[in-house]
């Protein structure tokens, strides 16, 4: 399967196919709104009402500036970008709006309904942990295929696909705008859904920073040990353990001997090993 790369725009994103006589491939269209149905790949699911209400001003005075990008199926048409503007003819009660029409297929509609999402920085970090793992499951993407795509490194989207390993409260919380990704790493590196939902909760409550949130959970991982696996412990080498906990995102238990000794990195699942290495690959000369 091709993959493209993050372009500047729309336009480098559009595959260029044989021209199909159903599907007008140049030229902007007045098409019938009753006629089109949502991308069901949109990757967003929260249209803030005060931004279409801007929107919806805006085309009221001016028109629909900008066509919306569709392509044409079998019984009208399926949009491919645009949702807050055709949101936004409805609720005027327009009668048709202004398409560019391209050929494209599932993937292509997904990919570029992502894509346009990110350069305009309206995905809420689930959103985008949802849409990474469709590309995933639904396509056969690999994370360097979804990193390739969207012109990202790779560890940023193994640690975006990580938010999916959260409590559904937590993952709530991110979508909601209350804690930050920065927090949900944080988060994550506790051993346990319990302290998961502890430190989440004293996120909100105190409004902690992700720094603030990060030396919670570096202690709280030890505060889970029992007594006698922590005493009498070296201090150098607990402070060496938080050091590595911060840096990996996930718990590091250091096995200290006297001419010999262990570290052990935790992981919960392949994409975390992965990203693990990837750190780990990326601290070579």
């Amino acid at each position: 399967m091709e993959k493209r790369a993050l372009g500047k725009g729309l336009s480098a994103l559009i595959p260029i196919k044989e021209p199909d006589i159903s599907a007008p491939q140049s030229g902007v269209l007045e098409i019938p709104i009753s006629q089109i149905r949502t991308n069901k790949y949109q990757p967003r699911t929260d249209f803030k009402q005060d931004k279409l209400n801007d929107l919806i001003n805006s085309i009221r005075e001016k028109g629909v500036v900008q066509p919306v990008l569709a392509r044409k199926v079998q019984d009208g048409y399926e949009l491919i970008a645009g949702e807050r503007r055709l949101r936004a003819a409805k609720e005027l009660g327009l009668e048709k709006i202004p398409a560019i029409l391209r050929s494209a297929t599932d993937v292509d509609m997904l990919e570029i309904s992502l894509i346009e999402n990110i350069q305009r920085q309206e995905l809420n970090s689930m959103e985008e942990a949802a849409a990474y793992q469709r590309l995933v499951t639904e396509f056969g993407f690999t994370q360097d295929a979804v990193a390739k795509v969207l012109g990202k490194d790779r560890s940023t989207v193994a640690n975006i696909l990580r938010l999916l390993n959260l409590p559904k409260k937590i993952q709530d919380l991110i979508t909601k705008g209350e804690i930050t990704a920065g927090h949900a790493k944080a988060i994550l590196s506790l051993p346990t859904e319990e302290y998961q939902m502890r430190l989440a909760t004293l996120v909100v409550k105190k409004g902690l920073s992700v720094r603030e949130a990060e030396a919670i959970a570096s202690k709280r991982m030890f505060a889970s040990k029992k007594p006698r696996e922590i005493e009498g412990r070296d201090k150098n080498i607990v402070d060496i353990e938080n050091r590595l906990q911060q840096i990996f995102g996930t718990r590091v238990v250091i096995m200290h001997g006297k001419s010999r000794g262990q570290i052990r990195i935790d992981y919960y699942s392949s994409e975390d090993l992965n990203r693990i290495l990837d750190m780990l690959s990326s601290e070579k000369p």
